[in-house]
């Protein structure tokens, strides 16, 4: 998982080098799938099932301003100064997933887009912070919720991060609100070895959502934007290890 992990880390290193005014989110798709292929992984995103149909076509997810996840690359789609991407990639390498995601700006932006930026990433390192032996789930959700909290902005509550290891998706799944007693996810005991994924995504506007008519982008329902980071890491007997950074 720490080569696959790395994989991933080298991906989003090229995607923060590359995202300028005038590319487009296929090229960055371009990039990204050879960066992957090149390490003899495989691009975890690429034809993964949606209901059990729908294949994901593309080997990131490329979400821009109000799209919060699973953008698709599209040759049309060219980003523009003041714009926010968050590009979203996973890698499976000798059996095992890596998977990471970050916001990035397209030039300048205002105040708000940058304070959301670094809230969102802010709450990530909240929980992680969190992700240790003796902790609970429920210490993670807590953290992020509040760091967002504070600062004025909303958590997503529909969307969450999840265990990783042999498949992309594995228990937990982790919310990053904690929701009221009764509806609360299991309080699963942290414990060294475990490895999880965890990605705040934090709106300037309201929670709601929808999706458009790809099957696949989800939106803010009132068109404010969004931004996302993500990091897998491992809990450990001492401080949680970030497996997609490099």
């Amino acid at each position: 998982m720490r080569q696959a992990g790395r994989i991933v880390a080298e991906v989003l290193a090229a995607m923060r080098e590359m995202a300028r005014p005038g590319v487009s989110t296929a090229e960055l798709n371009a990039v990204a799938e050879e960066i992957i292929t090149r390490h003899n992984a495989i691009p975890a995103f690429k034809g993964y099932p949606h209901n059990g149909k729908n294949e994901f076509p593309a080997s990131i997810c490329a979400s821009i301003n109000e799209e919060i996840v699973h953008g698709i690359p599209n040759p049309r789609r060219i980003l523009k100064e003041g714009d926010i991407i968050s590009i979203d990639v996973g890698a499976i390498h000798k059996g095992f997933y890596g998977d990471a995601a970050v916001t990035l700006t397209i030039g300048e932006v205002d105040e708000e887009t940058r304070r959301l930026l670094e809230v969102t990433e802010g709450a990530l390192m909240a929980g992680i912070a969190q992700a240790r032996q003796g902790n609970r789930l429920w210490n993670i959700i807590r953290a992020i919720q509040a760091y967002v909290e504070r600062a004025g902005f909303n958590v997503l509550r529909e969307y969450q991060g999840h265990g990783i290891g042999r498949k992309m998706h594995e228990e937990p799944g982790i919310p990053n609100f904690l929701g009221p007693r009764g509806q609360r996810p299991k309080n699963y005991p942290l414990v060294s070895g475990m490895t999880i994924a965890l990605e705040p995504m934090v709106v300037a506007g309201d929670w709601h959502t929808k999706v458009l008519g790809d099957g696949w982008t989800v939106v803010t329902a009132d068109g404010k934007r969004s931004a996302h980071f993500e990091h897998t890491i491992a809990i450990t007997n001492g401080e949680p290890e970030i497996l997609t950074r490099l």
